[in-house]
């Protein structure tokens, strides 16, 4: 722009305020690295220290902070399941965890109800177990499609003994930041029915508190523990 003598507009414009300083283009030279070295070697700093090439983690692509949600994967599972017969009353329920651990709840109930009732008190326990735990991820698991059914929203509930149940449960699951409800065949439901069976007949003393029962899986008769081996080449 400086040494050209056809310049209009813009560029004269540059070309007149510019001329008011002693300007001389010079071409850029090229520069050898050698120099670059030797200059910045002439100035080294007094700590200074050598890069270290070995990389530990050379196969990660990259580090980053993430942060954990606590209910993401664990999501817990609850099974009810309520029994009326002519010995009384029963509800049970069970909380599993996402790695597989059964809580159990049982009680027996005593007052008269019926059936559906007893579904709808057995399935509140559960609900509110879960709230004191603080689990907020559930799914809800009942072999009484009634019950489902209503709290799913797909089935009106007409029964005036049922309608209480019905609010009080929509209102329990408020504390939830996800629920869903199931329905479950009763031949996949049974651990719940059965707790719920053991508290129908059973008699409980007000006084008394039950310690939870243990189940276990015994694979071959009890006799065969008790052989003793004998060491003997003579004998089978």
């Amino acid at each position: 722009m400086i040494e050209s003598t056809a310049l209009d507009g813009r560029m004269a414009r540059w070309q007149i305020l510019l001329s008011v300083f002693d300007i001389v283009y010079v071409s850029q030279k090229a520069i050898k690295g050698s120099a670059i070295v030797d200059f910045l070697a002439s100035r080294a700093l007094e700590d200074y220290e050598l890069l270290d090439f070995d990389f530990p983690n050379e196969d990660l692509m990259c580090v980053g902070n993430v942060e954990e949600d606590p209910q993401e994967n664990h999501s817990w599972r609850l099974n009810f399941d309520g029994a009326s017969n002519a010995l009384g009353n029963g509800i049970g329920a069970i909380l599993v965890s996402s790695n597989g651990d059964y809580h159990p709840f049982t009680s027996k109930l005593d007052f008269d109800c019926t059936n559906n009732m007893a579904e709808y008190e057995a399935c509140i326990m559960g609900i509110r177990a879960a709230t004191k735990w603080k689990i907020k991820a559930l799914k809800v698991y009942g072999d009484s499609a009634l019950v489902i059914y209503q709290l799913k929203g797909e089935w009106e509930t007409r029964d005036p003994k049922l309608i209480r149940y019905w609010r009080l449960v929509l209102e329990l699951i408020e504390e939830f930041d996800n629920i869903t409800f199931c329905y479950l065949p009763w031949e996949e439901n049974q651990m719940a029915d059965a707790l719920a069976t053991l508290a129908s007949i059973i008699k409980v003393n007000q006084l008394e508190d039950m310690k939870l029962i243990q189940i276990s899986i015994y694979e071959i008769p009890a006799q065969c523990y008790s052989i003793e081996e004998v060491e003997d080449d003579n004998r089978p």
